[in-house]
């Protein structure tokens, strides 16, 4: 049976995905802001991306997992949304997160190879929140316009 429609009120985050490093992050500091455009997928999902939306970028392949915090900067154009990313110092690790069982569901876990954008719930996100040092997990977006979701 298909899946229903992803609505506004299940996603709390939006997850970029990239195959390898993503070159305006290589140098990047810890928690030096890095805007880039990132290519996403040309589905209904775009009509629920908005700015200030929490986004996390995450790092397919043999070392999954998150490696950047950050938020929308504006909603996406012709297949390409801004976001304003801050590297981890201390990547979240997917093996780390298959831990968790709020994370196990996951969609970047159960569909690794479909396309940007992908999200998290609330729960989902709590999980990678609380792997985050305080100062990473407040690169979260704490007011975001995710019906009323809080990450902190």
């Amino acid at each position: 049976m298909a899946r229903a429609r992803l609505t506004a009120d299940e996603v709390a985050c939006w997850v970029l995905k990239a195959a390898a490093d993503v070159p305006e992050l290589v140098g990047a500091q810890p928690g030096e802001p890095v805007t880039l455009r990132r290519c996403v997928h040309p589905t209904y999902r775009l009509g629920l991306v908005v700015p200030r939306q929490p986004v996390l970028l995450w790092r397919s392949g043999p070392s999954a997992g998150v490696r950047a915090a950050g938020e929308v900067v504006s909603a996406p154009a012709d297949g390409v949304v801004t976001v304003r990313l801050r590297p981890l110092a201390h990547p979240v690790p997917r093996v780390q997160l298959l831990g968790d069982a709020r994370f196990r569901a996951a969609e970047v876990v159960r569909v690794p190879v479909g396309s940007n954008p992908s999200y998290l719930t609330a729960a989902q996100l709590a999980a990678v929140a609380e792997r985050l040092a305080p100062a990473e997990a407040a690169l979260l977006p704490a007011a975001a316009p995710v019906r009323g979701v809080a990450v902190r």
